[in-house]
């Protein structure tokens, strides 16, 4: 059960990255639809817990290192290439836009230049990298409680203490900006996005667990967390829609609202949360081209960071609103891939 809920854990704080415990992601796939982003995130619960338990279950059987062997194996060799190609890009750029949220969340907060968070984020990645998987692992995994305990609370106080209701808030919310056509199509992207995010590094974690029922309950029990996370993130922002509409960081203005006090510890988790999948980010995208732990794989990831810090400066918003939809869609072919797997699993090497 420990270390269930250990993967399950670290599954949530892979993908719980900038764009979600900012609010950011949350108002573009599901508050902007209103109502129907209720129905969105219930979708989404269902099919992060699905594809969570696929994810580890594979790194589970097959014991690599590295995501390349599963995509492959799952895909095919041209799919696979397509695939693979399409991870590549989703590592590197999520990757980016964490560091941009690092600025962006202590610029919001503190009032600090966006480029103090952004080239501190780079500094704790890089030390985190030079540890070896289990010990990521562990880093990831032990930020995620403080998060999922900060959500729940937030969420509660919104709904209980909203002076209006939720039918006269819908056009409000309605109003705001999105690039997704309707809510289905956002909740299947969010899905698609998300599993191309965290896939990699789920694989690699699933690799670490040998026993492969408890790597696939520990996926599943993370992918569900994750679902009932993004539910309970869009009902908090919902209810305070009137008042945090135009904020980079959504959620941090919803806990201003409430506590500025609150506000700071709450800062500190969400800058907690954009290093877990910054890390995540760098260290599967470093594993891709080099086997872990060698001088030659720090050298990729700190040059990695470098040019990163230079991407990060197009700015937090512009990157989640642009990057993360496109990546949503290419990600279907992944999905798709791993539904078939799912079906029919490789087998054990």
């Amino acid at each position: 059960m420990k270390k269930l809920l250990k993967m399950g854990s670290a599954f949530i704080g892979i993908v719980v990255g900038a764009g979600f415990a900012s609010g950011n992601e949350i108002i573009t796939y599901f508050t902007s639809f209103g109502y129907l982003g209720m129905i969105g995130a219930v979708i989404c619960t269902a099919l992060f817990a699905y594809l969570g338990m696929t994810l580890t279950r594979l790194g589970s059987r097959m014991q690599t290192p590295s995501h390349k062997d599963v995509i492959y194996k799952i895909s095919g060799r041209y799919l696979g290439v397509i695939v693979d190609g399409i991870i590549i890009f989703t590592l590197f750029g999520v990757g980016v836009v964490m560091l941009a949220g690092a600025g962006a969340n202590l610029h919001q907060q503190f009032g600090l230049p966006t480029y103090v968070g952004s080239l501190l984020m780079i500094v704790l990645v890089f030390l985190t990298v030079l540890l070896n998987v289990d010990k990521v692992v562990a880093i990831i995994g032990s930020v995620t409680p403080f998060l999922i305990i900060a959500v729940v609370a937030v969420s509660v106080y919104s709904i209980v203490t909203m002076d209006t209701t939720f039918a006269v808030l819908d056009p409000i919310a309605k109003a705001l900006p999105t690039t997704l056509p309707n809510w289905f199509i956002s909740a299947i992207n969010y899905v698609s996005f998300n599993i191309a995010l965290g896939a990699p590094m789920a694989i690699v974690m699933g690799s670490a667990e040998k026993n492969e029922k408890t790597a696939a309950w520990g996926g599943f029990a993370g992918g569900f967390g994750l679902g009932i996370l993004i539910l309970l993130s869009h009902l908090a922002i919902f209810s305070q829609v009137e008042s945090v509409a135009g904020a980079e960081l959504p959620m941090l203005a919803v806990i201003n609202n409430i506590s500025p006090i609150f506000a700071i510890f709450m800062a500190c988790i969400l800058y907690g949360m954009i290093f877990n999948t910054a890390v995540s980010m760098f260290y599967a995208f470093g594993a891709r081209f080099i086997k872990s732990g060698t001088l030659k794989f720090k050298v990729f990831v700190a040059l990695s960071l470098v040019i990163g810090y230079v991407l990060s400066f197009f700015g937090f918003t512009k990157l989640v609103s642009t990057l993360y939809p496109v990546v949503g869609y290419l990600g279907l072919f992944l999905v798709a891939a791993l539904i078939m797997a799912s079906f029919r699993m490789p087998n054990k090497i």
